[in-house]
């Protein structure tokens, strides 16, 4: 296979075992490392396979890493959803449904169900967790993801948008994202998100893509690293083998660096090789280096499968960070391609975009689960309780 590095047989002594001499747990936050050290460090992270049964084992050490430093290993039992699926709105080819599952006993996800109308299912379905835009309108309620998920589902997806803890619903009902569980309760409640949609019987189960941006684009690589279920990803302006995440919900719990092992989130997004993977990227933010760095890097791991035509990636140099509809655009068809989606009558043939005129925009109000006419059930934990997970 043709590297991308030119690797250096020393790199690898010792590679993996820069921490040895530390005891407490060393947590990469934010800029932990400058960009021509990511380059080394993926040089060090390349020199330790050649093969695709040494990535194999290499994989399966990072997720181990993941896992343990997230506080799931072993994966905690997995109890019932018991999911509250609201009445919610009809529209010009999709409904949209306040909807919210136990991820834990008395621990709850909020979102909203998002389905196609007249057609016939099963239909695919798209996890779409969302990043840290605040304000009232902030995190799910935002309308770039009304219109990515709405304009999905009008194209024969059932999406379900869900909330990071301490926004949106969550937010609502009390709950802060400085909350110290924020990476061990958001990493499960993807995982149970995926429970949530393969539960429902108008789900094909093999046709399950995530994608989200920012923080949901740190969910979005991690749940594809963890859970083979997921068969297409598209991480939005997250994915950067020099910026680790700077909250605590993406890098405040010790997944990246051990005394054993080292990665960073270039490597952790090519876990989910060999299946479908697009890298969405700015020039304006630490994605920058997207086409020398991180899409070369994944390439190869792909390589090791033959598979690397399943790995893309859009940059837009001048753009900002975010969801917005230059970067919708370009997910779209990734998802029409490898989920099966219909953009018949949505994607204009002309100017190749796809219409998010249908999209109605909803109140934080409708799209709330609970509230004072519809309480939570007495049982619900209170805001900022520990969450048992074993």
């Amino acid at each position: 296979m043709q590297r991308l590095f030119s690797l250096v047989p020393a790199l690898a002594a010792g590679c993996l075992t820069l921490c040895a001499a530390e005891s407490k747990p060393t947590l990469c936050v934010g800029h932990y490392h400058s960009e021509a050290d990511a380059v080394k460090q993926l040089e060090r992270i390349a020199a330790t396979h050649s093969t695709l049964s040494e990535w194999k084992a290499r994989a399966g050490k990072v997720r181990k890493q993941i896992l343990t430093g997230a506080n799931l290993v072993p994966l905690p039992r997995r109890t019932p959803l018991k999911p509250v699926i609201r009445k919610g709105k009809k529209y010009d080819g999709y409904s949209a449904q306040p909807t919210a599952f136990e991820a834990r006993p008395g621990f709850y996800v909020y979102g909203t169900l998002y389905r196609p109308l007249g057609r016939k299912g099963p239909f695919p379905a798209v996890l779409c967790p969302h990043g840290h835009a605040r304000g009232p309108k902030g995190g799910r309620y935002r309308e770039d993801q009304q219109h990515r998920c709405a304009t999905l589902a009008r194209m024969g997806a059932v999406v379900f948008s869900y909330d990071m803890i301490g926004f949106g619903d969550s937010l609502h009902l009390g709950w802060e994202h400085t909350h110290n569980q924020a990476l061990t309760l958001q990493t499960w409640s993807s995982i149970r998100a995926l429970d949530f949609v393969e539960s429902l019987r108008y789900v094909n189960k093999n046709r399950i893509a995530v994608t989200g941006c920012s923080g949901g684009g740190t969910q979005t690589f991690l749940l594809t690293a963890l859970d083979q279920r997921v068969a297409v990803s598209v991480p939005v302006v997250m994915v950067s083998a020099h910026f680790f995440g700077g909250c605590h919900c993406e890098s405040g719990m010790p997944i990246h660096k051990t005394p054993e092992l080292e990665t960073n989130n270039a490597e952790i997004a090519a876990l989910a090789a060999p299946r479908p993977m697009k890298l969405i990227s700015v020039g304006t933010d630490w994605t920058k280096n997207t086409a020398t760095v991180e899409y070369p890097f994944a390439r190869d791991i792909y390589s090791y499968y033959g598979k690397q035509s399943n790995v893309e990636y859009s940059h837009f140099e001048k753009e900002k960070h975010g969801y917005d509809y230059s970067k919708r655009q370009a997910m779209y068809p990734f998802l029409v391609k490898h989920i099966g989606l219909d953009s018949k009558g949505i994607l204009d043939p002309k100017t190749g975009k796809f219409d998010e005129s249908k999209t109605v925009m909803e109140t934080v109000e409708q799209m709330q689960v609970f509230n004072e006419k519809r309480p939570q059930p007495a049982h619900a934990l209170k805001p900022g309780s520990k969450v048992a997970i074993r």
